[in-house]
Order: structure tokens, then sequence, then C-alpha cells
């Protein structure tokens, strides 16, 4: 069952390519938000953050957005969102940003969501279909019937220790990542220091929050164009998932990416301009992933015929 949002206010505005945070209170929640604003007048991206991470983690790729406002919140229980009182569904974080939407005066986004907060993101284009143009999912899957990541990545990731325990983090982010942070370690230290989120609570609020919640009964119900992107190299959520979303969504085109879990951290530009070509009507200089299941240019597949 849908549900539409409240009546939006008059757009927010602000200097291109500045990053504005605010506090601001959504049905009693109260909530930090990050707006980097856009030279566009297109609909914004709204961004939904992996399990336990706060905003500032995801500032490589907000710097690499070159026209697109975009917004993301620390969820509640995460970074500096106080922790609600009770657990919550993806159902009621999806209303919570829906409320963020009109307080910010927006009759129309775009949603993205990577990882833990891609299930949050197809729960928000399922129960607001007119407020969501376009979606990109990335790194993410259909939840708990997922294709798993093994049991040793599984238990590395059940509590937030990673988060907190910067040592910990340099120990195992090759691990449960993947890509780029196995070949560079200064990855991880500039990683870890922007990490200041998660906390015990609201770290299990958020697992809980996705505990036998699935995607699969509803996806081809999804009628928005929709962005699959997934890392050839991610331990976390096998590539799998990413054709099973890109098989079942009717709309879904899906692009490889060669790295890891967290391609939008480290390969920010990469990952900017495909999701910017994507909210603007297509893939510009891309053509369908070739054979090695990889993206390339329409030059790079030029010189390898040539």
């Amino acid at each position: 069952m849908t549900t539409e949002a409240r009546p939006a206010k008059d757009a927010a505005t602000g200097t291109p390519g500045e990053i504005e945070v605010r506090q601001i209170a959504i049905d009693g929640q109260s909530l930090r938000v990050a707006i980097r604003h856009g030279r566009e007048p297109q609909p914004p991206l709204l961004l939904f953050n992996g399990i336990g991470a706060n905003w500032e983690l995801t500032k490589p790729l907000l710097e690499a957005l070159t026209r697109t406002t975009a917004i993301i919140f620390d969820v509640p229980g995460v970074g500096a969102s106080p922790r609600p009182r009770l657990p919550y569904r993806p159902s009621t974080l999806a209303r919570l940003a829906a409320g963020l939407v009109a307080e910010l005066g927006y009759k129309q986004i775009d949603v993205a969501g990577v990882s833990w907060g891609g299930g949050i993101a197809q729960q928000f284009a399922h129960q607001y279909p007119k407020l969501c143009r376009r979606l990109v999912l990335a790194a993410t899957a259909p939840g708990f019937t997922m294709v798993p990541a093994s049991p040793a990545v599984l238990w590395k990731m059940a509590t937030p220790r990673r988060y907190t325990d910067k040592s910990y983090m340099n120990r195992i982010a090759a691990d449960i990542y993947g890509g780029a942070f196995r070949d560079d370690p200064s990855l991880i230290g500039r990683h870890a220091g922007a990490m200041h989120g998660a906390r015990n609570l609201g770290y299990l609020y958020q697992l809980l929050a996705m505990a036998g919640w699935t995607s699969l009964p509803w996806l081809w119900s999804l009628r928005q164009p929709t962005l699959v992107l997934t890392g050839s190299d991610d331990p976390l959520v096998p590539p799998i998932n990413g054709h099973i979303l890109a098989s079942l969504i009717p709309n879904a085109e899906l692009r490889m990416i060669d790295d890891g879990h967290l391609f939008m951290v480290t390969r920010p530009a990469e990952t900017a301009a495909l999701i910017e070509d994507f909210l603007a009507g297509g893939i510009a200089d891309l053509v369908p992933a070739s054979e090695d299941g990889r993206n390339h240019s329409k030059a790079e597949q030029q010189g390898r015929t040539s």
C-alpha cells in the first residue's frame, strides 16, 4: 500500500558546490542532514547510506557530483541523529525521509541507496512511487533473500566495532570491502578517519530494521528507471545480487565497477559520473558491460578491437 508525502514547501537553495549541514526535526525525530547544492534545476538525489555510516563517509561522492543537488541524513541512532525511542522498520525510515523531502520543499526526487541503504531506497521507491522519479541501487541486494557473503565476512559485520576501533578496521577492511582496499592501505586510514557514526543500540536497530525484510515480492512493480551498480570484487554483497535486482526490476540496467564494496568512496568521480549521466537520461560514453563483466568507455572498446 502506498502513502503520499505531505505537501512540499518552497525548495531549499544554496551556493552550488557547497555542502550545508543542518539539524532538522521531522515528526519529533531530529536528523543530521547534509545537502550538497547543485547547479542544475533537476530533482535532487536523496541518498541512503550504509549500515552504521555517518554522512561524512559519503563526502568523496558528494564532492564528485558536478551538477546534482544531493541530500543525505544520519539514520536515527547513527552519527549526529539521536537514537529513536523504539526500533523501526524500512517503511518507517521511508516515511521519515518523505517528510524530510517535503520539509526541504521538493515535490519529486531521485533516490539512491548503498548497501544497507539500498534496501531503504527500494522501500522508498515502492512506498512513494510518485515522489521517486529515478532509482540508483549500489552494492546492495533484495533484503534477507540475498545471496549472502561468507560467514567470516558476516561475522565481522555483526557489530559496529570497526567504527569505534581503528586498528580493528585496519585489520579487516580488505576482507569485508575488497577492491582497492586490498591494494592501498592509505584508503583504509582515510575512510576510518571519517568514521564517527555507529553506536551499539543504534547499530542494533539498523540490523533489526532489515530482519525478515525483502523486496522480492514487489520488485516487479517498480516502474522507476533504475541503475544497479555493483563491484566486481565485493565480499560483502556478492555481485550476483546486482544481477538479481537488475533482472527483476522492469526498467533496470546493470553496471559492474572494477572495485569492491565501497566503490562510491574509492572511485567517487567514476561513480558520480555514472549516476549523473543516468539521472540526466542516459549513461554517457559507456557501452554495455563487456565479456569480462566490467564497463569500458567507447574509446577503450575501440582500442581493443583495432
